[in-house]
Protein backbone atom coordinates (compact mmCIF):
# COMPACT_ATOMS: atom_id res chain seq x y z
CA UNK A 1 0.00 0.00 0.00
CA UNK A 2 3.01 1.96 0.28
CA UNK A 3 2.96 3.65 -3.09
CA UNK A 4 -0.62 4.09 -3.14
CA UNK A 5 -0.30 6.08 0.08
CA UNK A 6 2.38 7.95 -1.65
CA UNK A 7 0.38 9.29 -4.12
CA UNK A 8 -2.19 9.94 -2.10
CA UNK A 9 0.10 12.20 -0.12
CA UNK A 10 1.44 14.13 -2.84
CA UNK A 11 -1.77 15.25 -3.30
CA UNK A 12 -2.06 16.66 -0.01
CA UNK A 13 -4.53 13.92 1.30
CA UNK A 14 -3.76 12.58 4.91
CA UNK A 15 -2.93 9.38 4.61
CA UNK A 16 -2.59 6.54 7.88
CA UNK A 17 -2.35 3.00 7.26
CA UNK A 18 -2.40 0.23 10.35
CA UNK A 19 -1.06 -2.66 10.19
CA UNK A 20 -2.90 -5.60 11.26
CA UNK A 21 -1.45 -8.36 12.87
CA UNK A 22 -1.17 -11.14 12.71
CA UNK A 23 -1.89 -10.76 9.24
CA UNK A 24 -1.75 -13.50 5.76
CA UNK A 25 -5.46 -15.06 6.88
CA UNK A 26 -3.68 -16.27 10.19
CA UNK A 27 -5.91 -14.39 12.52
CA UNK A 28 -10.43 -14.29 11.95
CA UNK A 29 -11.01 -11.09 10.03
CA UNK A 30 -13.55 -9.97 12.91
CA UNK A 31 -10.09 -9.50 15.27
CA UNK A 32 -8.53 -7.47 12.81
CA UNK A 33 -11.56 -5.60 11.82
CA UNK A 34 -11.41 -5.04 15.93
CA UNK A 35 -7.67 -3.99 15.79
CA UNK A 36 -8.32 -1.28 12.63
CA UNK A 37 -11.36 -0.12 14.61
CA UNK A 38 -9.15 1.09 17.60
CA UNK A 39 -6.90 2.18 15.44
CA UNK A 40 -9.44 4.57 13.66
CA UNK A 41 -10.79 5.70 17.09
CA UNK A 42 -7.06 6.24 18.31
CA UNK A 43 -5.78 8.24 15.30
CA UNK A 44 -8.81 10.33 13.96
CA UNK A 45 -10.97 10.44 17.06
CA UNK A 46 -14.54 11.59 15.69
CA UNK A 47 -13.47 12.92 12.30
CA UNK A 48 -15.14 11.50 8.85
CA UNK A 49 -13.20 9.27 7.09
CA UNK A 50 -12.54 7.56 3.39
CA UNK A 51 -11.45 3.99 4.08
CA UNK A 52 -9.62 2.18 1.57
CA UNK A 53 -8.44 -1.63 1.88
CA UNK A 54 -6.68 -4.01 -0.54
CA UNK A 55 -8.07 -8.17 -1.09
CA UNK A 56 -8.81 -9.39 2.38
CA UNK A 57 -8.20 -5.81 3.75
CA UNK A 58 -11.39 -5.46 1.89
CA UNK A 59 -13.17 -7.74 3.99
CA UNK A 60 -11.96 -6.45 7.35
CA UNK A 61 -13.13 -2.41 6.19
CA UNK A 62 -16.01 -4.03 5.70
CA UNK A 63 -16.55 -5.87 8.92
CA UNK A 64 -15.67 -2.72 10.76
CA UNK A 65 -18.18 -0.41 8.47
CA UNK A 66 -21.25 -3.19 9.07
CA UNK A 67 -20.46 -4.08 12.53
CA UNK A 68 -18.25 -1.87 14.60
CA UNK A 69 -19.89 1.37 13.90
CA UNK A 70 -17.24 2.53 11.12
CA UNK A 71 -20.20 3.36 8.82
CA UNK A 72 -21.29 6.18 10.90
CA UNK A 73 -18.00 7.95 10.32
CA UNK A 74 -16.88 6.58 6.87
CA UNK A 75 -17.58 9.11 3.65
CA UNK A 76 -15.97 7.39 1.10
CA UNK A 77 -15.01 3.28 1.06
CA UNK A 78 -12.82 1.85 -1.84
CA UNK A 79 -11.57 -1.92 -2.16
CA UNK A 80 -9.45 -3.16 -4.49
CA UNK A 81 -9.80 -7.00 -5.67
CA UNK A 82 -12.08 -7.65 -2.53
CA UNK A 83 -13.17 -11.23 -2.15
CA UNK A 84 -17.13 -9.66 -1.10
CA UNK A 85 -18.22 -12.59 -2.38
CA UNK A 86 -15.37 -15.23 -1.71
CA UNK A 87 -12.45 -16.86 -2.89
CA UNK A 88 -12.04 -20.72 -4.64
CA UNK A 89 -8.40 -20.32 -3.91
CA UNK A 90 -9.17 -19.60 -0.13
CA UNK A 91 -10.05 -23.21 -0.09
CA UNK A 92 -6.27 -24.03 -0.67
CA UNK A 93 -5.48 -23.23 3.23
CA UNK A 94 -6.98 -23.90 6.37
CA UNK A 95 -6.14 -20.64 8.33
CA UNK A 96 -8.83 -18.82 10.32
CA UNK A 97 -8.86 -15.61 7.51
CA UNK A 98 -8.88 -17.88 4.77
CA UNK A 99 -11.90 -20.22 5.48
CA UNK A 100 -13.68 -17.05 6.14
CA UNK A 101 -12.93 -15.82 2.45
CA UNK A 102 -14.19 -19.39 1.10
CA UNK A 103 -17.79 -18.56 -0.93
CA UNK A 104 -20.63 -19.03 1.55
CA UNK A 105 -18.77 -18.72 4.57
CA UNK A 106 -20.60 -17.97 7.66
CA UNK A 107 -18.59 -14.52 7.78
CA UNK A 108 -19.58 -13.78 4.18
CA UNK A 109 -23.06 -14.64 4.71
CA UNK A 110 -23.14 -12.47 7.80
CA UNK A 111 -22.11 -9.74 5.69
CA UNK A 112 -24.33 -10.10 3.17
CA UNK A 113 -27.40 -10.25 5.51
CA UNK A 114 -27.28 -6.33 5.45
CA UNK A 115 -24.83 -5.19 2.79
CA UNK A 116 -27.44 -2.83 1.87
CA UNK A 117 -26.15 -0.64 4.31
CA UNK A 118 -23.33 0.21 2.69
CA UNK A 119 -25.48 2.58 0.41
CA UNK A 120 -25.18 5.57 2.88
CA UNK A 121 -21.24 5.26 2.21
CA UNK A 122 -19.82 6.25 -2.20
CA UNK A 123 -18.97 2.94 -1.88
CA UNK A 124 -16.13 2.29 -5.14
CA UNK A 125 -15.17 -1.53 -5.75
CA UNK A 126 -12.17 -2.07 -8.38
CA UNK A 127 -11.77 -5.92 -9.69
CA UNK A 128 -9.75 -7.20 -12.91
CA UNK A 129 -11.18 -9.96 -14.94
CA UNK A 130 -7.65 -11.04 -15.31
CA UNK A 131 -7.37 -11.59 -11.11
CA UNK A 132 -6.10 -15.69 -10.48
CA UNK A 133 -6.47 -14.76 -6.35
CA UNK A 134 -9.80 -13.96 -6.44
CA UNK A 135 -11.36 -16.62 -8.47
CA UNK A 136 -13.86 -16.14 -9.58
CA UNK A 137 -12.98 -12.08 -10.08
CA UNK A 138 -16.50 -10.62 -9.86
CA UNK A 139 -16.65 -12.05 -6.44
CA UNK A 140 -14.92 -8.48 -6.20
CA UNK A 141 -18.71 -6.62 -7.47
CA UNK A 142 -20.77 -5.42 -5.41
CA UNK A 143 -24.49 -4.29 -6.10
CA UNK A 144 -24.29 -1.44 -3.96
CA UNK A 145 -20.99 -0.40 -5.39
CA UNK A 146 -19.70 1.31 -8.31
CA UNK A 147 -18.39 -1.40 -9.62
CA UNK A 148 -14.73 -0.23 -11.44
CA UNK A 149 -13.20 -2.89 -14.03
CA UNK A 150 -9.51 -2.55 -14.73
CA UNK A 151 -7.47 -5.11 -16.93
CA UNK A 152 -4.40 -4.83 -14.24
CA UNK A 153 -2.30 -8.25 -15.02
CA UNK A 154 -2.01 -8.95 -11.46
CA UNK A 155 -3.86 -9.33 -7.91
CA UNK A 156 -2.09 -6.72 -6.68
CA UNK A 157 -1.95 -4.37 -9.68
CA UNK A 158 -4.33 -1.73 -7.75
CA UNK A 159 -1.50 -0.90 -5.55
CA UNK A 160 0.93 -1.18 -8.28
CA UNK A 161 0.24 0.05 -11.35
CA UNK A 162 -0.03 3.88 -11.76
CA UNK A 163 -2.98 3.80 -13.36
CA UNK A 164 -4.82 1.94 -11.26
CA UNK A 165 -3.64 4.00 -8.18
CA UNK A 166 -4.97 7.15 -10.25
CA UNK A 167 -8.11 5.46 -10.57
CA UNK A 168 -8.49 4.92 -7.12
CA UNK A 169 -7.56 8.23 -6.05
CA UNK A 170 -10.18 9.72 -8.24
CA UNK A 171 -12.51 7.40 -6.68
CA UNK A 172 -11.62 9.48 -3.46
CA UNK A 173 -11.63 12.58 -4.91
CA UNK A 174 -15.42 11.95 -6.22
Amino acid sequence: MARLARHLRSQGREVIHPTLLPNGGHARLEELAEQLATFVDREFGSRKIDVVGFSMGGLISRFYLQRLGGIERTERFVTMAAPHHGTQTARLGSLPGWVQMRPGSEFLRDLASDADSLRRVKFTSFFTPLDTIIVPARSSEMPHALNVRMWGIIHPSFILERRCIRAVAQALRD
